[in-house]
């Protein structure tokens, strides 16, 4: 049996697609009063809508250690996803005691039950600095201030992994670039899609790591199924530069591409006056300090160390975005 945590989220949802297409049980945990309309059309998307009734949902939160030893009950693997995703500071406090504290409690109750193994969503924000731009699971990490608030959390949350591991918990962590596919408009990397729908003006000159959800589902259910344990590996299907993504997304909605080009100090006074405007209308920032920094850098990151240990290969970031694009 499967606990999967962050079950109505993006990858969540899709790694109980895929151990309910391999005949698994699956135990989903989820918070109280959330909604499953997204979970139950991503379903019905990949023509799976009869596979939602076998999913067996308990509410709980990773911040409630009695609904967690509660849901764990009869568990051999355990799936956690569940985080908070957020580039504003005002989150951070909430977004450290979700991602970390949570996931702590989850090593907890993990190691008290004996459970099989933990496989952790992490993500390249989690990933060591590099002077040379190129990134691999080898780059240790350090306290900058360009790290975001997000990273961060991602970092503390791998430590109580990797704390669980050195405890007797086997374990293995994932660390995907920017997600692609299908869900709500307003969450996830699908807000890009919302922004070329909306008619995006201008793009920014950075490159980064993206990759398809169902790649990220897939992998941590190969790696989970493996004898391989104590291992984090990055999952970036391309490396590609924001004006590319753009104009994929663009074509596959059948909408116009930005054509001009952000500088970094068009976004350097971009994200001041959104905070601005986010303050005035008692809002979040669509672009943040962290946001407009990284929309500028060049980043690349090495996944061949998942492709040398289980073999694994990488759907073509094109078909991602034909896939999210068809849903939406």
């Amino acid at each position: 049996m499967n606990l999967v945590t962050g079950g109505t989220g993006l990858v969540g949802c899709h790694i109980l697609i895929d151990l309910l297409n391999q005949n698994q049980q699956v135990r989903a945990l989820k918070r109280e009063n959330s909604n499953l309309e997204m979970v139950n059309a991503v379903f019905k998307h990949y023509g799976l809508a009869d596979y939602f009734s076998k999913i067996e949902w308990v509410e709980g939160d990773v911040l409630d250690i009695p609904s967690l030893e509660s849901a764990i009950k009869g568990i051999n693997k355990v799936y956690h996803s569940a985080a908070i995703v957020s580039f504003n500071k005002k989150h951070f406090k909430k977004m450290y005691e979700v991602n970390v504290n949570g996931t702590a409690n989850m090593v907890n109750v993990c190691l008290e039950n004996n459970i099989e193994k933990i496989g952790h969503i992490s993500s390249i924000a989690a990933i060591g600095r590099s002077k040379t731009n190129q990134y691999n699971e080898q780059n240790k990490w350090k306290n900058d201030k360009k790290n975001s608030y997000y990273a961060i959390t991602k970092y503390g949350a791998e430590r109580e992994i990797w704390r669980g591991e050195q405890e007797g918990l086997s374990s293995v962590v994932v660390n995907p670039g920017i997600i692609i596919g299908p869900s709500s408009w307003h969450r996830s990397s699908t807000t890009l899609f919302k922004q070329v729908s909306k008619g995006l003006p201008r793009y920014t000159p950075g490159i980064n790591g993206f990759v398809d959800v169902r790649d990220v589902s897939k992998a941590i259910i190969q790696l989970m199924d493996s004898s391989i344990s104590a291992e984090r590996f990055i999952l970036v299907g391309e490396n590609l530069n924001y004006k590319e993504v753009f104009e994929k997304i663009a074509h596959a909605l059948n909408k116009p591409a930005p054509t001009k080009k952000a500088t970094k100090w068009m976004m350097q006074i971009a994200w001041r006056l959104e905070k601005i405007n986010a303050f005035i209308k008692g809002k979040s920032p669509s672009i943040t300090k962290e946001t407009a920094l990284t929309a500028c850098e060049k980043y690349f990151y090495d996944s061949s160390k998942i492709k040398q240990m289980i073999a694994y290969e990488f759907i073509a970031i094109d078909k991602a975005i034909s896939n999210t694009a068809k849903f939406l």
